[in-house]
């Protein structure tokens, strides 16, 4: 006999009662059944692969252009555009070489059916306007409209007549920002609906440190944009 056998015989002889024995819940130990398993190990194994598909293509889209970004740069964007656009780069980027203003104008419809182009209102010195002496200036004021013009330029590429489908996107997001803005400057738009709207970027150029000298500095550039159709329900 074993010594809790015995301890146990030497207890009930005493008169004590001896402790309850553990109750063990009936569903422990228990394992997954076979099809449950493979679901888990499914699931696992998918969100997994999404992780790592995801760091892959976020790291080569901030990384400097190598053989593998240029080789996968169309599914890169596609995975990485619109919801995970990154505003960094691995290493630090060219400064800015230049400074853009950006203006627009809507154009109405006269009574005879002709179209009536309105003022330039410049949508950069809003922008200054509500960051200058503000402690906390919000970041649409700071960053909405300036990336969206840097946006659009580089995804219009040298081949401006063949748009692709993401430069469309951002030319209709550009123009949307337009829209907004004009129609919340203007004292008219609540009066005069507008058809059409258009873009003037005046780029200048930033001087380089040390004095340089000014005459090698190359004078300021214009760009005008073509009219892009508003329908009525977007202002």
């Amino acid at each position: 006999m074993n010594n809790i056998s015995a301890a146990a015989y030497r207890a009930a002889g005493e008169g004590t009662a001896l402790p309850p024995e553990p109750v063990v819940p009936s569903g422990e130990g228990r394992q997954l059944s076979r099809p449950a398993e493979l679901i888990v190990a499914g699931a696992v194994a998918l969100c997994l692969t999404a992780t790592i598909v995801h760091v892959a293509s976020v790291f080569l889209y901030v990384a400097p252009s190598n053989t593998v970004s240029r080789l996968y740069q169309r599914q890169i964007n596609t995975w990485v555009y619109p919801y995970f656009e990154q505003d960094w780069k691995l290493f630090a980027p060219n400064p800015q070489s230049a400074r853009q203003q950006i203006s627009a104008r809507a154009s109405t419809t006269a009574p005879d059916g002709t179209a009536r182009p309105g003022d330039w209102v410049d949508l950069t010195a809003v922008d200054d306007a509500a960051v200058r002496h503000n402690l906390f200036p919000s970041h649409t004021a700071q960053n909405m409209l300036r990336r969206a013009w840097a946006a659009y330029a580089d995804a219009q590429g040298p081949d401006s007549q063949t748009p692709s489908p993401r430069a469309l996107m951002l030319q209709e997001y550009l123009r949307n920002i337009a829209v907004q803005r004009v129609t919340a400057h203007s004292h008219t738009a609540s009066s005069t609906p507008f058809g059409a709207i258009q873009l003037r970027v005046t780029s200048t150029p930033i001087p380089p440190p040390g004095g340089a000298d000014q005459a090698a500095v190359p004078a300021p550039s214009i760009r005008l944009l073509p009219w892009w159709s508003v329908t009525s329900h977007e202002h």
